[in-house]
């Protein structure tokens, strides 16, 4: 099983981060954390190491509704929240790289039947917010 969902969009990558925010918003994920590791990178291993990787960040999306349900079911899913979503470009890319985790991961790690239903939900939601982001592409081309 592939453990990512890949796209890749024309958007500069400040822009990119915005509206995939703003697509995980529209499937009702809240950011709970935003994790810029091209500056970890330069703050903790010199410019260099920061121009080398390019633009990078984490988001931490969380669908409270679904997070519910899957600690409820397996407190252990906690693990595995909230779901990452990365945003990259590498210095000489002319694409920005959208990653969402494949929440299906969880049914794979928990014996709770109910993880499966989670899992199809917030696989559902990630995917049509990947999905309106290609749309956009898209209709910019």
């Amino acid at each position: 099983m592939n453990y990512a969902h890949t796209i890749t969009i024309s958007l500069p990558h400040e822009e990119a981060v915005s509206r995939v925010k703003q697509e995980l918003a529209n499937q009702g994920f809240g950011v709970l954390s935003e994790i810029d590791i091209h500056a970890t990178f330069e703050a903790k291993l010199g410019v260099e190491s920061a121009q080398t990787l390019g633009d990078y960040v984490i988001l931490g999306a969380c669908n409270p509704l679904l997070a519910e349900q899957a600690l409820a079911a397996d407190p252990d899913m906690g693990l595995l929240l909230p779901c990452n979503v990365v945003i990259r470009r590498s210095p000489s890319a002319h694409t920005t790289t959208v990653q969402a985790i494949n929440p299906q991961t969880m049914v794979q790690l928990s014996e709770a039947p109910e993880i499966q239903n989670v899992a199809d939900h917030a696989d559902e939601r990630l995917l049509a917010a990947l999905a309106a982001l290609e749309g956009e592409k898209a209709a910019n081309s």
